[in-house]
Parts: C-alpha cells; sequence; structure tokens
C-alpha cells in the first residue's frame, strides 16, 4: 500500500505524460497552469464531462492526478511541502500543499472547484496568487474560443423598451 504522498507523486508524473501526449504544455512550468485551464475549457462545461473528452472517464482520479500536478508546480517553481493523512479515509481531497511563507491550500480542491465552476475559480489565477511567476499572460487572449464566453446580448437591455 502507498501514501497519499506517494500517490501525489506518481499521479503528477502520470498527469503530465497523458497531458502533453494530448497536446498540452504540461512541464512543470508556471507556464503550464495555463494549459491546464485549457484543458479544462476544453473538456468541461458547467460542472459536467465534455461527452467523449478526456474527463469523460476516471474523473476522480483524473481530478486527483490534475490538483497533484498543480501542487507538484508551486513545490519545483516556489518550494514548500506536501502533507498529507494516510488514515483520512478522504486523503486524496484533503491533501494539503504548504508554501514556505507559512500559506496552507488543497490543489485536488481547487481542481475539483475548476471543474465544477469554471473560469472563475482558474488554476493560472491561483498559481500567481500563491507567488508564481508567468512567461505569458494568464488572461486568455481569444475568449470566444472556449464554449464560456459570453458574448452582448443583440438587443441591449437598455433598447429593449
Amino acid at each position: 500500500m502507498t501514501s497519499i504522498l506517494d500517490d501525489v507523486q506518481s499521479s503528477a508524473n502520470w498527469i503530465s505524460e497523458a497531458l502533453t501526449s494530448s497536446g498540452y504544455q504540461a512541464d512543470f512550468s508556471p507556464d503550464s497552469l495555463i494549459e491546464v485551464d485549457r484543458f479544462f475549457s476544453e473538456h468541461s462545461n458547467n460542472g459536467k464531462a465534455v461527452t467523449g473528452g478526456l474527463l469523460a472517464e476516471s474523473l476522480g482520479s483524473r481530478l486527483f492526478a490534475i490538483g497533484s500536478y498543480i501542487g507538484e508546480v508551486l513545490r519545483r517553481n516556489g518550494g514548500g511541502e506536501w502533507r498529507g493523512d494516510d488514515s483520512d479515509p478522504q486523503a486524496e481531497i484533503n491533501v494539503a500543499f504548504h508554501l514556505p511563507n507559512g500559506t496552507v491550500c488543497w490543489p485536488v480542491q481547487r481542481a475539483m472547484k475548476r471543474f465544477k465552476l469554471g473560469p472563475e475559480e482558474g488554476i493560472a489565477a491561483y498559481g500567481a496568487h500563491a507567488g508564481l511567476h508567468f512567461t505569458r499572460s494568464i488572461w486568455p487572449t481569444n475568449t470566444t474560443a472556449t464554449s464560456h464566453s459570453k458574448t452582448a446580448p443583440k438587443n441591449p437591455w437598455w433598447k429593449v423598451w
């Protein structure tokens, strides 16, 4: 039986390879968190997996792996450490990451929120808030590329009357 911390490491490495083979930059760099947001935008919508998408199967284990990847990006680029309790029946959800400044975060829970609530729970913004520095903008430049984009109504509310 492996520990939760072993599972975090192996899952982060596995999802990095899986994302890379699917055309996403998943090299554990801060910029790769932008790719994680793109992945969620392409494979989920309104808290549901896109039919035939990469989250349509094994959702729980894939969200755990993505959360593990997020935490590993934080660790490899900013320091800190994982802490988990193997006796916790929900260890996969409750595994915590402790930043060097004393802040505690839960990357797996953040991955779950991103899936359920959408872009407003952005992963790249989460990384920026944790102190990561990006070489490209974390804000999407083409909002029409996702199903979450909003367009102006044909008849604005002030022109209804």
